[in-house]
């Protein structure tokens, strides 16, 4: 079984899925932050570093996907290879903070790759809205995050609307989470694992 769970900057992707890895005993495979070299200079000058840093992202999310399709355990994904292009650079690119030329290159990798890789058996998005997003960052205190303006988490918003409302790839759950806190209340946790349940069929 293979859950991805897919949404904004702050949006609590990778909290929720080590809750559902600890819930069902499932592998959680977190997205490649802590030790990405090109986040701290991308929030510096986005122009600059913008190709370097999806290149990266769609290489580690392209690695986890070879690990998923190649072993035999369930897993609980923060963040998926689908944002990658629909999302992220398509909003770089769009944004003018990603050359034309630079992200033709990145789409033409972006579709080589997508030939070897499966959709997850369930896809979570959680929605949040722009205060949510910036309490969360706020909270987890990330310095390279402070410069992160309430328009580019809109615009990504916005992507992540469209992206989800077009995906037609396998099941799709939406959480909103704008006035949901599953770690400090376990009934709101409940409330999650149960519509999981219910989507994956579980009794």
């Amino acid at each position: 079984m293979h859950i991805a769970i897919t949404g904004n900057i702050g949006a609590g992707k990778t909290t929720l899925a080590h809750l559902l890895g600890t819930h069902y005993g499932w592998e959680v495979l977190r997205e490649a932050v802590d030790d990405n070299p090109y986040l701290v200079d991308f929030y510096e000058d986005m122009s600059r570093w913008s190709f370097n840093l999806q290149i990266y992202f769609l290489n580690s999310r392209f690695e986890q996907m070879l690990t998923i399709n190649t072993g035999n355990r369930s897993v609980v994904q923060d963040r998926t290879i689908y944002e990658d292009a629909s999302i992220f650079a398509r909003n770089l690119h769009e944004s003018g903070l990603m050359s034309p030329r630079d992200y033709q290159t990145y789409r033409r990798v972006f579709e080589n790759l997508l030939e070897l890789v499966r959709p997850p058996d369930l896809m979570i998005y959680l929605r949040a809205d722009i205060p949510k997003l910036r309490e969360q960052i706020r909270k987890r205190g990330r310095d390279y995050e402070r410069s992160i303006s309430p328009a580019y988490l809109a615009n990504l918003n916005r992507y992540y609307e469209a992206f989800t409302a077009d995906y037609t790839a396998g099941k799709l759950l939406v959480i909103d989470v704008n006035e949901l806190d599953y770690v400090n209340s376990s009934d709101d946790l409940r409330a999650v694992i149960a519509r999981v349940d219910r989507v994956l069929g579980v009794n």
